[in-house]
């Protein structure tokens, strides 16, 4: 339904991309899932390397996206690295 993307540091590339992604109603999807979503429609270091499901995307009264927000919320969980 909706995704927001944020870069983690990295060590090799200097940063790789965390997806931050709201299913519609009823969906259900996984790493595997969205993993093979996105590697149909994006090149390869393109594709996130970790998914994080919320339930929506921080956004301002506008509607853009606040990515300092997703960054913080990156920061502060668990969300795994991408061997």
């Amino acid at each position: 339904l909706d995704a927001g993307v944020v870069g983690r540091a990295d060590a090799r590339f200097g940063a790789r991309p965390v997806a931050f992604v709201v299913l519609r109603p009823g969906a259900r999807a996984g790493d595997v899932e969205l993993r093979a979503h996105c590697s149909g429609r994006l090149a390869r270091f393109e594709t996130p390397d970790a998914f994080h499901v919320v339930d929506a995307l921080p956004r301002n009264s506008s509607g853009k996206l606040l990515r300092l927000a997703l960054r913080e919320q990156l920061a502060g969980s668990s969300i795994p690295r991408r061997p």
